[in-house]
């Protein structure tokens, strides 16, 4: 039941302290997250729904007498002003801060929500609708900042037996030394205890010299090898459906090849985008090529956005893919088919390392 201000007892200062205090929780979260949404993002449209539950909240905060909150602060007195953790002062990226903030948002509003309960339950209310639509803003925005690990690589090898010159496992060891920064393997017929062994091998080569791991298509193989991601196809799981599965345990890459299918990956929370094809390919003789200049497009849409150039790649196509801005690629037939794995992806490393010490490069037409 309403308790009118006029019945004020000793109680109301304590109850105001607890509003005070969640009240900044709250608002120090919700203006983290509609940063992230606005400068990491660069949503317009996440950011501005961030930005509403927040004037939306202050909104509701009015419903209290003015001053009232401020006018009980005590914080000289605050006895949990120096209880901390050793975990407060480390965030591991900036996606880390985000879930932080999130959490912390949740939190809050509960505790405005049940304390409010005593003084007014129309205050209740409407903390207890914005706590839901907090809820909504911070799976989007986890959705949207993907597994908090992407990479930009360099050299991503396609590793895949069939089309190896030499054993696969001598071309594994030749790239790595040659220094690919991504070994994806790929192995579409292989079953899934093989193919988990597989992945654990080439983890054990890859690992300590720093190098990721991805698996093609398989979720479930790479949960279960610690793989460090998983590469769909537009046929395979969508995004939505590894999150579901993985959480934020795998990197997740999503082949695409229009602009569209660029938008929808980003927008579902890719943390990479295979960009392709970019010229004929002998894995996919179907695919007609997209070329550098969909590379270019995708690059000025999404700059922030890790990229590999997929699709036919040799050294030849090297400066024409630079020019439209490449920073990644991802090689298959011309480094595991070639005489010298090693050779191969070094001269594909020193030929990108020219192009980006040369003039800078313009976007192609």
């Amino acid at each position: 039941m309403y308790r009118p201000w006029l019945s004020y007892d000793a109680c109301m200062s304590s109850i105001a302290r607890i509003l005070d205090a969640n009240a900044n929780r709250a608002r120090e979260a919700l203006r983290m997250m509609e940063d992230a949404a606005r400068f990491s993002l660069n949503d317009a449209k996440l950011s501005q729904a961030l930005k509403t539950l927040r004037h939306d909240f202050h909104s509701a905060l009015a419903m209290l007498p003015p001053g009232w909150l401020e006018a009980n602060r005590d914080t000289p007195g605050d006895v949990g002003t120096e209880n901390t953790t050793p975990q407060e002062y480390h965030r591991d990226s900036l996606e880390g801060v985000v879930i932080a903030s999130g959490k912390r948002l949740g939190e809050a509003l509960r505790v405005i929500e049940e304390t409010g309960k005593t003084i007014n339950p129309r205050i209740a209310a409407r903390i207890e609708a914005i706590r839901y639509r907090g809820y909504e803003l911070e799976a989007e925005l986890h959705k949207r900042m993907g597994s908090g690990r992407a990479k930009q690589w360099r050299v991503c090898v396609l590793l895949t037996e069939s089309i190896c010159l030499k054993p696969w496992r001598e071309v594994l060891e030749a790239v790595i030394d040659a220094g690919a920064d991504c070994i994806q393997v790929r192995e579409k017929t292989m079953e899934g205890k093989a193919l988990a062994e597989r992945v654990r091998e080439v983890i054990s080569l890859a690992r300590p010299k720093g190098v990721s791991v991805i698996v093609n298509d398989r979720v479930d193989v790479a949960l279960a090898t610690g793989a460090d991601g998983v590469h769909v196809g537009q046929n395979d799981l969508s995004v939505a459906e590894v999150r579901r599965l993985a959480g934020r345990m795998l990197l997740v890459g999503v082949s695409t090849h229009d602009l569209e299918e660029a938008d929808a990956a980003i927008e579902a929370g890719a943390d990479y985008c295979g960009v392709g094809a970019m010229f004929a390919t002998s894995l996919k003789p179907e695919r007609t090529p997209s070329g550098p200049a969909y590379l270019a497009s995708i690059i000025e849409r999404y700059p922030d956005t890790p990229h590999l150039a997929i699709g036919g790649i040799t050294p030849c196509h090297v400066e024409q893919l630079m020019e439209a801005g490449c920073q990644g690629v991802a090689v298959s037939t011309a480094v595991c088919g070639a005489d010298d794995p090693g050779a191969a992806v070094n001269q594909m490393k020193e030929l990108m390392s020219t192009q980006d010490s040369g003039v800078p490069s313009h976007p192609v037409k």
